[in-house]
């Protein structure tokens, strides 16, 4: 039963590679290996448990529908335009500047494309008029789009807040430091990568016209959209400078406070919120609602058990295991999301026998797929950026392997 484990699972992530629609994969997936590990209703039962998860669903939920409400009200515009201005004086690291706005922003806008489309279009043509090469331009905004791992409303920090019977603020304050450095060695390698290709000055436009009219940021607005998170820092353990706030409780604050701020049709406001939360349970409960019904499969068909017990004779095999499985997936797919997921049903619970905590394990596997998918061709954050910048995707690929590649193994040498 492992050996035929083994195929499907191979065969699940080729169609997700393929873009099959990922969450049909995995639930059909899961299925057939827990029908022929003789528990066929195991599966059903953990799809609807995940889909009815009272510590993972309403953060998910409540996250999209501030950023939808974020996105209506244009507070988001005029938090890009905000922080992309300060590019303007800081022309000679342009380059490590870019990727590192572009993470913060998408801490705030936890959904990669969003976050390429938004930044992409101010700080991409900003970059090009300074100088830089297009594909230099776009390389460096797609290498900041893994800054959702910091984020409490992405997936996978919940979920392994869960499994470590912790907060959410728990384990994301458990690697920050780590997926900092990592993302200071991204930037510095991208900038060496620019300097030795040449594409880090020097490039001028054939023909460009500059916008006539100047947007004007509205400094209020600018700040809202990260005040869930100053609030979650500040009522965290680490910080308790106000009392502890959940991260439902948290957005829906920020969504209360833009409403009045901007005082758009509230009507329409609330429509845009309630169609994020609809959109979270759709995309993202719904995906990991599928991926513990593969879980489920996996672990009744015996594949678990097998995978585990290969893991204990090793605790490198584990640690390789945990960064590099994601990563690769993430970049010949586009999306980590089914592998960090699986991974963190599947192997993460057992981090102990490995000699590891939970926390760091899972954390490892997700800030794998986040990096990944910051140099995949096909990802659709890239996509959105290559087409931004009038360039093929591979190039931004190509310009990113190696910081991506150095950022994994430093995060993966200093958490786990």
């Amino acid at each position: 039963m492992v050996i035929t484990g083994i195929i499907i699972v191979v065969a699940t992530f080729i169609a997700i590679i393929k873009q099959f629609e990922t969450r049909l994969v995995l639930f059909l997936s899961g299925l057939l290996m827990c029908f022929i590990g003789g528990n066929i209703a195991a599966g059903t039962t953990a799809f609807v448990k995940e889909l009815t998860n009272a510590g993972l669903v309403p953060t998910i939920c409540t996250v999209l529908g501030f950023s939808y409400v974020m996105e209506y009200t244009k507070c988001t515009e005029h938090m890009v335009y905000f922080i992309s201005a300060g590019l303007k004086r800081m022309t000679k690291i342009i380059i490590p500047g870019a990727v590192i706005i572009t993470f913060l922003i998408n801490i705030a806008l936890p959904t990669a494309a969003g976050c390429a489309a938004a930044v992409g279009a101010l700080l991409i043509p900003a970059l090009i008029r300074s100088g830089v090469h297009p594909a230099m331009a776009g390389s460096a905004v797609f290498l900041g789009t893994w800054g959702s791992s910091l984020s409490p409303g992405l997936m996978f920090n919940p979920q392994v807040a869960q499994l470590a019977g912790t907060d959410v603020m728990t384990v994301i304050a458990s690697f920050t430091m780590q997926a900092v450095v990592g993302l200071v060695v991204a930037a510095i390698l991208l900038n060496i990568v620019a300097i030795v290709k040449k594409e880090h000055t020097g490039y001028v436009l054939e023909s460009h016209s500059e916008d006539s009219k100047e947007f004007k940021v509205n400094y209020l607005y600018a700040i809202i959209p990260i005040i869930p998170l100053v609030l979650l820092v500040l009522g965290s353990k680490q910080v308790a400078v106000i009392p502890e706030i959940s991260v439902p409780v948290s957005m829906l604050i920020g969504t209360a406070i833009g409403i009045v701020a901007v005082r758009p049709n509230v009507t329409d406001a609330v429509k845009k919120f309630f169609r994020g939360t609809g959109d979270g349970m759709c995309d993202v409960v719904g995906l990991m609602a599928a991926a513990a019904c593969f879980t489920a499969g996996m672990q009744h068909i015996g594949l678990t058990s097998a995978l585990i017990d290969g893991m204990k004779n090793s605790q490198q095999i584990a640690q390789i295991g945990a960064a590099f499985g994601p990563f690769l997936l993430a970049v010949i797919s586009g999306s980590g999301n089914a592998a960090a997921l699986a991974f963190n049903g599947a192997v993460t619970p057992h981090a102990a026998d490995f000699g590891y905590g939970i926390m760091e394990l899972g954390s490892m596997a997700q800030l794998g797929a986040g990096i990944g998918r910051s140099m995949s061709p096909v990802a659709g954050a890239g996509i959105i950026i290559a087409g931004l910048a009038g360039i093929n995707p591979m190039e931004l690929a190509k310009r990113n392997a190696v910081p991506c590649v150095a950022a994994t193994v430093v995060i993966m040498l200093l958490l786990l």
